[in-house]
């Protein structure tokens, strides 16, 4: 078991449509997934869920914390938790460019220690059929640490 991310935690595990980059845990819900229902607000910055109107994280293995209506539902913040491992879903290349972040780091997660430099090799390959160049290095310097 391990606390719950700091506010700063937070910000460096979060993707930038997340409003954990701008919002403390229980001040939004997290859901297992992106889906339709969630959609990213370009007003806002981050995905909003549809039926609700409160600001949702799609990926829970990212925040730290299980799935549920935080703010929308007042379920209390678990002291300590289990990080979510990545679904097999958050591990398929993704269509829209703001899931882009979340599914490096999925894969980065996922990947043994001793497969990490095929793993990222790979992941380049796969992104470039979709995403430009710069949209993935910026990515991929997220992920690491690097800006």
């Amino acid at each position: 078991m391990t606390p719950t991310p700091s506010p700063e935690q937070l910000r460096d595990e979060t993707c930038v449509a997340c409003p954990g980059q701008r919002l403390p845990l229980g001040a939004f819900d997290v859901a297992p997934r992106p889906s339709p229902q969630i959609p990213f607000s370009a007003e806002l910055g981050f995905r909003v869920s549809a039926a609700t109107g409160v600001p949702t994280c799609v990926h829970a293995f990212r925040v730290g914390v299980p799935p549920a209506p935080y703010a929308s539902g007042g379920v209390p913040l678990p002291t300590s938790t289990v990080p979510p491992e990545p679904a097999p879903e958050d591990l398929r290349l993704p269509e829209d460019a703001t899931l882009l972040e979340a599914w490096l780091l999925a894969l980065v997660r996922s990947a043994p220690a001793d497969r990490l430099a095929v793993t990222l090799a790979r992941a380049e390959r796969l992104a470039s059929q979709r995403f430009p160049p710069a949209q993935i290095l910026a990515a991929m310097r997220r992920i690491l640490g690097g800006g």
